[in-house]
């Protein structure tokens, strides 16, 4: 796939070089040609420098043959501008904006504008580590009814398998991370200490969740 990067910041360079190694063509837009050098002499994509949501700065990029557009510059409005004609006016399917606002970028999302909300998603990861209980979700659909979250987990979990603690509490697991790598669990896998539990649920029953989660497996209180 070709994608289109706007902005060659620590994101920017770090998700050109990630992408380039997985067999992606790239392509990195800025309006500094000096911020290339992040991208170091091995990089093979093109270095455009330009605004990037000029329409004739974005066709020097490739975008009319890109299949991805990701905007990580270090503003918010040049950002949502840049997503909006990638999808727009050029039709790119996938498309992402990184945006400090935590409010604007929740507006953008219910618009239909895939964001990365840096400054909510670096407050979040705190008080999921400060506040086990009761954080704010990692995921939520544009309708708010349904929401992924680390889920704080009794200690008397550990030993039990995953299937015991879906029929328990009612909800999905979706993955775990586990000495700090995400993994995919089946019905088969069994919590061990340390594992970091994410669920999928409806938002109305998250204090059910997280009152289940804490109380541990059912014969454990009889």
């Amino acid at each position: 796939m070709h994608i289109v990067i706007m902005g060659c910041g620590r994101v920017g360079s770090a998700l050109a070089q990630t992408l380039e190694s997985q067999g992606h063509t790239i392509a990195v837009v800025d309006q500094d040609p000096t911020a290339f050098r992040r991208l170091g002499s091995s990089f093979g994509g093109r270095r455009v420098t330009g605004v990037g949501f000029d329409q004739d700065t974005l066709r020097e990029a490739g975008i009319e043959e890109a299949g991805a557009f990701a905007a990580v510059s270090s503003g918010d409005n040049s950002n949502i501008i840049a997503a909006r004609v990638a999808r727009e006016m050029f039709g790119v399917e996938n498309v992402a904006a990184r945006i400090y606002d935590p409010r604007r970028a929740e507006v953008y999302q219910r618009l239909g504008i895939p964001t990365v909300a840096t400054v909510r998603w670096t407050a979040d990861q705190m008080l999921r580590r400060l506040l086990p209980s009761g954080a704010e979700p990692l995921w939520r659909d544009p309708s708010g009814g349904v929401q992924l979250a680390e889920v704080h987990t009794s200690p008397s979990w550990v030993g039990h398998k995953i299937s015991k603690l879906q029929e328990e509490t009612g909800v999905r697991v979706a993955f775990l991370t586990r000495l700090g790598e995400a993994m995919l669990p089946t019905s088969q896998t069994v919590l061990q200490e340390g594992d970091l539990v994410h669920v999928m649920m409806r938002t109305d029953d998250v204090e059910a969740v997280e009152a289940a989660f804490a109380e541990g497996p059912e014969e454990a209180h009889a």
